[in-house]
């Protein structure tokens, strides 16, 4: 399945819109994330444990939404948005949410 940021695909011609397509993901950070996270904040540095929780929960975002597409028929995913937020107390969830029309292309 194409799927894109873009609102069409070069080369290719829309047949069907089959509507609006969605995934979200929703992934705890735990003590022992918060607390290395933490010391990343004082001494600098990425948080490699947060990096990899928002690369999981995008991948199953994404995969969630080709799913219901596949499941409409469709064989492209247009204007895909992505979308990172945090939820919770303290912001202890990380939420990814992955939307994008559904298509028939030839």
């Amino acid at each position: 399945m194409i799927i894109t940021t873009t609102p069409n695909i070069e080369g290719k011609k829309v047949t069907k819109y089959l509507g609006l397509v969605s995934g979200e993901a929703i992934i705890g950070a735990n003590i022992v994330k918060d607390f290395f996270a933490g010391i990343r904040d004082i001494v600098g540095g990425r948080s490699g444990a947060y990096e990899e929780g928002l690369r999981e929960a995008k991948e199953i975002a994404l995969r969630e939404m080709q799913e219901q597409a596949h499941r409409l028929g469709a064989n492209a995913i247009l204007s895909i948005d992505l979308d990172y937020e945090t939820l919770g107390t303290g912001g202890s969830m990380l939420m990814v949410t992955a939307c994008g029309t559904a298509v028939v292309v030839e």
